[in-house]
């Protein structure tokens, strides 16, 4: 955590709604001067507004609130972070079910399909900016999580390799918003310092789809033969059944913002919002600003968070796609032993996660944590890549080693909406960071290619040598968010939650022309 951030978050487990200060009118009317709802200044502002002077007086237990919050919100945004990983991992296992001899599927055509999944989900980031801002991001992620629990039913019918990836293409475009989506949605419930374990909560559903894909794998493939559906098949439709139902769930259940949660009193939602007001980032403002996608363009944090998660998630595309297919291929495995084998993965994914996200939390820095998982990875990449392959238990290891480097991709999500502000900002920042991460898993399937099988010594040599990349661009961002806060003065550091109570803190200001935003490194 930064300097500033620990500064600028001085958090009581008591609050009180009764200190909103008179603001000026004229910087309401300014904000509002170009007639358009949710002008220049936040709707959360408006909502204090309105709230003035008709407080109770009552406290707020923040604390208890907050696990309020937790219960109600961070499930949801877990099942759905669980379900698109899963919906993308089956195929993997899939292919261990008979999926390419079933549709006559050959050379690099399996590679293709778990490439253009991607494609897909690269292609929609940029319309999904604009989705992101004119539709409230619950009811829009609600709705793509159908949609793609849909095309993944619809897996289930493909004849042929171009069926299949036509099913697979349409999944990655529904799936383009649930990062975007989740990182906007998670920066309207809490502060920074208290976001990086949600972010890590939520992200562990990565984990846990690892561990369900393989037992979910493992039970279908003991279908008998007189079923009606082979057993990918079925695990296809049964996957995108389940997901049409939370998709349902979110959108009935997950509040579009604080302002809108039924379950909040008027006292708690403006004790919340002037908590959260620490983050100078708003919560709901639609005015699309076309010069705040110019200044994330010219903006240097912006490429290098782009860079760090395409090279991270090159091996997030490995782990992804081949995993199941590497322990496969090891001596003495077949695919049920397989498809259980591939299950510690998800464990590893989890306690890393978990490991960044308190730790975060509680007294570190986000880029030290960050490059603590990828040593691991580079160490399991570096066994994959040099042990001898009559060396099971070892290239096991690696293959489980580089599942660490999962983590740090929580923490890239939530260092985006902590240090980039402004709504149209910080929309754009987080599909092209989501898109990045689409890039980075385009790239790691095409590493695997059919003149390279079993070993795929050239993929897994990939694994270290963009982890290692990685670890650089992570440590290139650290300096140059410690010389940008070197360049503000120190005004944040004596700062509270009421402090930040003005209309301008409110106003549609980016990270650029706020002068008293801090960045978090």
């Amino acid at each position: 955590m930064g300097s500033s951030e620990k500064g600028s978050i001085k958090e009581s487990s008591r609050s009180s709604t009764k200190d909103i200060k008179e603001q000026s009118p004229e910087i309401i009317r300014s904000a509002d001067s170009d007639g358009t709802s949710g002008g220049g200044v936040d709707l959360a502002w408006k909502f204090l507004d309105e709230q003035r002077g008709t407080n109770t007086g009552e406290y707020v237990d923040l604390a208890g609130l907050r696990r309020r919050i937790d219960f109600r919100i961070v499930p949801l945004m877990f099942l759905c972070y669980t379900l698109q990983f899963l919906d993308k991992v089956i195929l993997n296992y899939a292919n261990v079910m008979g999926l390419q001899k079933d549709l006559g599927m050959g050379g690099n055509d399996f590679s293709n399909v778990a490439t253009f999944l991607f494609v897909g989900l690269l292609c929609f980031e940029i319309p999904n900016i604009w989705f992101l801002q004119a539709v409230p991001a619950a009811k829009w992620l609600g709705l793509n999580v159908i949609l793609w629990g849909t095309a993944t039913a619809c897996g289930a019918a493909a004849t042929n390799y171009q069926t299949l990836l036509v099913s697979r293409i349409f999944l990655g475009i529904f799936e383009a918003t649930i990062a975007p989506s989740l990182m906007l949605i998670s920066s309207q419930w809490y502060t920074k310092s208290e976001s990086a374990p949600r972010f890590s909560f939520w992200y562990l559903g990565l984990g846990l789809g690892q561990i369900l894909g393989g037992l979910v794998s493992f039970g279908f493939q003991h279908m008998g033969p007189d079923a009606r559906l082979s057993g990918w098949r079925t695990m296809f439709l049964t996957l995108g059944l389940v997901t049409v139902i939370v998709g349902s769930c979110v959108i009935i259940f997950l509040p579009d913002t604080p302002m809108q949660a039924k379950w909040m009193s008027d006292n708690e939602k403006v004790a919340l919002l002037k908590h959260v007001s620490v983050n100078q980032t708003g919560v709901e403002n639609r005015k699309f600003r076309g010069k705040e996608i110019v200044e994330a363009l010219t903006d240097p944090q912006v490429y290098l968070l782009l860079l760090a998660v395409i090279l991270l998630s090159v091996s997030s595309g490995v782990v992804t796609t081949y995993s199941a297919t590497l322990i496969r291929n090891l001596p003495g495995y077949d695919s049920k032993k397989a498809a259980l084998m591939n299950t510690p993965s998800g464990v590893v994914s989890i306690f890393f996660t978990l490991l960044v996200g308190w730790g975060i939390r509680f007294q570190s820095h986000r880029w030290a944590w960050i490059i603590a998982c990828i040593i691991p990875a580079i160490i399991g990449g570096a066994l994959m890549s040099f042990l001898p392959k009559d060396n099971t238990n070892g290239i096991l290891a690696g293959i489980y080693l580089v599942n660490a480097v999962v983590a740090p991709l929580a923490i890239f999500y939530n260092w985006t909406v902590a240090n980039i502000a402004g709504p149209t900002k910080r929309a754009f920042a987080a599909a092209i960071i989501s898109g990045s991460f689409s890039l980075g898993n385009i790239i790691g399937p095409q590493t695997f290619q059919v003149r390279d099988a079993p070993d795929y010594r050239p993929a897994k040599l990939a694994v270290m040598g963009t982890q290692a990349g990685c670890a650089l661009v992570t440590f290139a961002l650290f300096l140059y968010y410690a010389w940008q806060n070197k360049k503000r003065n120190n005004r944040a550091d004596n700062e509270n939650e009421d402090a930040f109570m003005s209309p301008e803190v409110w106003m549609r200001m980016t990270d650029k022309e706020n002068k008293g935003f801090r960045y978090s490194y």
